[in-house]
């Protein structure tokens, strides 16, 4: 009779966890390999001083369909908390809230005339479908002909710029559309509120359920197993680790960067390298901060002014409840960079200098002695740059190599970099790559030994 195949999952982010989960569901045999000494990736949690909370910023939108069914699935959809958030912008050297319509329509920046354009530019990309034709229009193309000059100088770009840096110029507006549509679907699901939700214990909590899940499945987990090499095997591939160890399973999926997977793998065809190495990635240098008080009542402060070093505000205890923190409050600071981004090679006490006069100079009344921790992640990288034509630049999931595929980010076409899109992701490539999959005939020698 047929067997399940042995399927190896390099990487062991949530779209590893997720896939290996899937597989080990349809009665496949298992085993997740993550690099680290702890699965979830960027996604991962970490110690803050006495707390331990998520390493990036996440929430749950309503419109989450994805996550919030693995969350169910994990039995703690229940548990979600739900709150209203407000959103503010650092513009003109002082804070300005844009959380509802009359604050919209008092909104500093931009004239009346201005505002009417942003908002048909925001109900005009909510109701597209064909994103594909978006991909052949540079964004900030689209958004000056939908939002006009002004809007785009004072609103777009900057915000652009703060999730590109510079390579916003290569973005097509297929991005920006994303962007607006899961934002859109989640007020919509909202009642016309920004609510988003959160796990009380934050992914620290949700990766212990995930990977206690794992393994009652079936899956065999093996941490700080770093893949040096991945080639062709008479049945499958060899995958060679750092600590010299090696693997033939039947199939391997790698789900880390696509230009990783091209070092690793100097097999595969020229074209397939090419377009591998064409995929670039955006980096991000966040920090993460403990403060004895509050800053604002915004979950985000968005930020157009020019010249501070961080990209946004984002205060978690404007969402999350304080208590989770023993009273203290939770802000991350993020600035995306591109990969080779020197600010990669500065130490934590040059980020923190930097950072933290930046803060002190948009909220004056801020001292040293507020701050009681300060840590920073460095990633390079972090998500794919939407570039023109991008979805027909794609290399494959399953590869020229029989048995080895690569499902990762950049495989998100037509979304953000988010969890539900990364849970979506493996929730819709499993069942194409099984039905592609043979079940494996036992050979002679294992019949024999099972006699």
């Amino acid at each position: 009779m047929p067997q399940p195949q042995s399927w190896a999952i390099l990487g062991g982010g949530l779209l590893g966890m997720t896939v290996a989960l899937r597989l080990a569901q349809q009665g496949q045999r298992v085993t997740l390999y993550e690099s680290s000494k702890e699965l979830g990736g960027l996604a991962s949690a970490w110690q803050l001083g006495d707390i331990t909370w998520d390493r990036h910023y996440h929430v749950t939108l309503l419109s989450d369909s994805s996550n919030r069914s693995l969350l169910r699935e994990l039995g703690l959809e229940q548990e979600l908390n739900w709150v209203e958030t407000k959103t503010g912008f650092y513009t003109g050297g002082r804070m300005v809230s844009m959380s509802n319509s009359l604050e919209f329509l008092k909104f500093p920046p931009i004239n009346l005339i201005d505002k009417a354009r942003l908002a048909l530019t925001i109900l005009h990309a909510s109701r597209i479908e064909d994103w594909k034709a978006l991909e052949r229009i540079p964004v900030e193309e689209w958004l000056r002909k939908w939002s006009g000059a002004n809007t785009t100088d004072k609103i777009w770009l900057p915000l652009l710029r703060a999730k590109l840096g510079a390579n916003y110029t290569k973005a097509s507006a297929a991005f920006i559309w994303a962007t607006i549509a899961r934002m859109y679907a989640a007020r919509r699901s909202g009642l016309k509120k920004e609510m988003f939700g959160y796990v009380p214990g934050g992914y620290a909590r949700i990766l212990a359920r995930m990977q206690d899940v794992l393994q009652r499945a079936g899956v065999t987990i093996r941490l700080n197993s770093r893949v040096i090499s991945i080639r062709k095997a008479d049945h499958g591939v060899t995958v060679r680790f750092a600590d010299g160890s090696s693997i033939a399973p039947d199939q391997a999926i790698f789900t880390g960067p696509a230009t990783t997977a091209a070092d690793l793998c100097p097999e595969l065809t020229p074209e397939e390298t090419r377009l591998l190495r064409g995929i670039e990635y955006q980096g991000i240098i966040c920090a993460s901060l403990l403060l004895k008080r509050p800053l604002t009542p915004y979950y985000v402060t968005n930020i157009t002014d020019p010249g501070l070093p961080f990209t946004a505000v984002i205060e978690m205890t404007a969402l999350v409840d304080p208590k989770q923190f023993g009273g203290k409050r939770l802000i991350y600071l993020p600035k995306y960079v591109p990969v080779n981004d020197p600010m990669f090679e500065a130490t934590d006490a040059e980020i923190q200098q930097t950072f933290f006069n930046a803060l002190k100079k948009m909220h004056p009344a801020l001292t040293g002695d507020d701050l009681l921790t300060f840590k920073v992640s460095r990633v390079r990288q972090v998500f794919v740059i939407p570039t023109l034509n991008y979805s027909q630049n794609l290399p494959p999931v399953s590869t020229s190599i029989p048995g080895f595929h690569i499902l990762n980010s950049a495989h998100i076409v037509n979304g953000t970099l988010n969890v539900n899109d990364t849970v979506q992701l493996a929730e819709r490539y499993i069942p194409r790559l099984l039905s592609q999959v043979p079940s494996r005939t036992p050979t002679v020698y294992e019949t024999v030994g099972k006699l």
